[in-house]
């Protein structure tokens, strides 16, 4: 809730101009009403909030110690069958329903970010995942420890939340990086937390690691009290079902979102895959470690996330789907060393855990920051969209992963993720760097990879039609090829653009051996030109069809219907 804003306008003319300045300071705020918000938090349109690096890091730490809360009890499992008194099948649930309620936040709550004030939101989703978690430090009961592991895993979704925030509140030209440190955090949290469960529960009783979460997520919530900008809330035209509906709507009419999706689903397959069989394959012979020695080797992968934001600044230089085509290329580099000598050499299989980490990282976050793109107003929709396809990649990995690796050996298990990786530069290839937003399949625009160059070209070019509009210029009948297509109602559609990949494709040639769908009007268009040289009996023309530029190629089908 907010104070009505006082009308400056009407009194400016009574006022100094130090008076003036006091009116246009953002007035008091209230969490819920009830609590007030720093002064210098307040949301200021005329002083927009500077995303600075300790707001960054500090988005980092949240998701850490948030996301763990989905991990925590993977190593505890037989202290909890001691301690309920049950067998290990029974407390086998606990892991699946947590991963439950997550999925289940993901869909219903997280697409409140592009809804609510997430400032709010976020103060709320903590608070709630707090006081469950005390629940599970002192409960006595299987069922109830259950029931409230759904109910903590559904309310975890924090970081899914900071991502876009990150991405709304960080500078274009560092948005990649913002979000290369959020996920850093998340995939800290992931790694960190089962190192932490299982050397505390080494030593002392399982409830011990809940009530170090208990603390860690009270840091968490007081920290976002003080640091947490209150950025104001998006689509206020919108309802809470019309939200859910337009994610639905995403699935199916974004192509760059559903190649991301596809492209993440597979990426997620092989980290689950390679870190689930990584515990039998260090576990068997020849190497027979111990299960802390194992574990260590979480330590390798914490270090490899800790490049994420070296990883986001090489993002932020790069058109993202030559970032993305980087990190699968090194991806299956180093998935090949695992698969020629992991089951061989220790030494393999150190280098393979650190290489798919970081760039595993920076495959998730060049496609974050793409699909990110395609509309501010949906940001939290859209990453939603993408944690669930990671969700299913993570399902899909860990049992086939499995079953192939306990079926034919660890040498098969990581051919299989070799193949996945085989998809996801085919899913890649189908779209190219500098599509427009419905193009589905094909390669327009060219193939610039440094973002400087095509959004200094972008400039340049949209200066140039400033001043043809001036001019009073008429539409170019290029332009009118390109306009928004109709709805059935007949009024055009505006799609809105994504700002990280220019929309004009006329400063950069298609490349003649490759053509995209949304191009057949261009070779009708040449098709009509050589019908109507041959029967004008013009063989010029005939050569000319062949070779001119689309925009002639164009003019000359106009000209010969009219």
């Amino acid at each position: 809730m907010t104070e009505p804003p006082t009308d400056a306008t009407s009194r400016s003319s009574e006022l100094g101009e130090n008076e003036l300045d006091i009116i246009h300071q953002p007035s008091t705020a209230y969490d819920f009403g009830i609590i007030p918000i720093p002064r210098r938090l307040c949301y200021d349109p005329t002083k927009p909030f500077h995303f600075d690096l300790v707001l960054n890091v500090s988005f980092g730490f949240a998701s850490t110690f948030v996301v763990a809360n989905l991990y925590y009890c993977q190593p505890l499992l037989i202290q909890f069958s001691e301690s309920f008194n049950v067998s290990h099948n029974e407390v086998s649930r606990i892991p699946t329903l947590i991963q439950a309620g997550y999925a289940t936040g993901l869909l219903l709550i997280s697409p409140l970010g592009d809804l609510v004030r997430r400032r709010q939101l976020l103060i709320l989703l903590t608070l709630l995942s707090t006081t469950l978690t005390i629940g599970l430090a002192i409960t006595n009961s299987l069922i109830a420890f259950e029931v409230l592991s759904f109910l903590v895993g559904m309310f975890s979704i924090a970081p899914q939340i900071l991502v876009p925030l990150a991405a709304d509140l960080a500078p274009p030209e560092r948005r990649a990086s913002a979000i290369s440190v959020v996920l850093s955090g998340l995939l800290l949290g992931i790694l960190i937390a089962r190192v932490l469960a299982g050397v505390i529960a080494e030593f002392t009783t399982w409830r011990v690691v809940y009530y170090m979460a208990i603390g860690t997520q009270a840091v968490v919530l007081v920290g976002m009290h003080f640091i947490l900008p209150d950025y104001p809330s998006k689509n206020k035209d919108l309802t809470y079902w019309e939200i859910l509906w337009t994610m639905a709507k995403f699935c199916i009419t974004e192509p760059l979102l559903i190649q991301a999706s596809l492209i993440n689903l597979g990426s997620s397959a092989c980290f689950s895959n390679f870190w689930v069989t990584l515990t039998f394959l260090l576990g068997g012979p020849p190497y027979n470690y111990s299960t802390l020695v194992i574990g260590l080797f979480g330590l390798v992968g914490i270090f490899g996330v800790s490049m994420g934001p070296l990883v986001g600044r090489v993002i932020d230089s790069l058109v993202p789907w030559y970032a993305s085509l980087t990190g699968i290329v090194c991806l299956i580099c180093f998935q090949a060393i695992q698969t020629g000598a992991g089951g061989i050499n220790i030494g393999a299989v150190i280098v393979a855990t650190f290489g798919l980490d970081v760039f595993r990282q920076m495959l998730q976050v060049s496609l974050s920051t793409a699909v990110f793109g395609i509309s501010v107003a949906a940001r939290a929709r859209l990453n939603a969209i993408m944690i669930l396809s990671i969700f299913v990649g993570q399902v899909l990995g860990t049992s086939v992963g499995t079953k192939v690796f306990v079926t034919y050996g660890w040498r098969a298990g990581a051919a299989l993720n070799m193949g996945w990786y085989g998809w996801q530069l085919f899913i890649l290839f189908l779209r190219g760097p500098h599509c427009n937003r419905f193009t589905w399949i094909g390669y327009e625009g060219g193939l610039e990879a440094r973002k400087s160059a095509t959004e200094a070209r972008v400039r340049a070019l949209q200066t140039g039609a400033g001043i043809s509009s001036a001019g009073g210029s008429e539409k170019s009948v290029s332009e009118k090829r390109q306009s928004p297509p109709k709805g059935p109602s007949g009024v055009h559609k505006t799609p809105i653009p994504r700002q990280d990949v220019p929309q004009l494709e006329e400063w950069l040639p298609m490349p003649h051996f490759l053509v995209a769908f949304n191009d057949l009007e261009w070779l009708g268009s040449n098709f009509m030109v050589t019908i109507s040289a041959l029967l004008l009996q013009q063989p010029g023309a005939l050569l000319e069809a062949g070779s001119g530029s689309r925009e002639d190629s164009q003019a000359g089908a106009d000209l010969v219907v009219a």
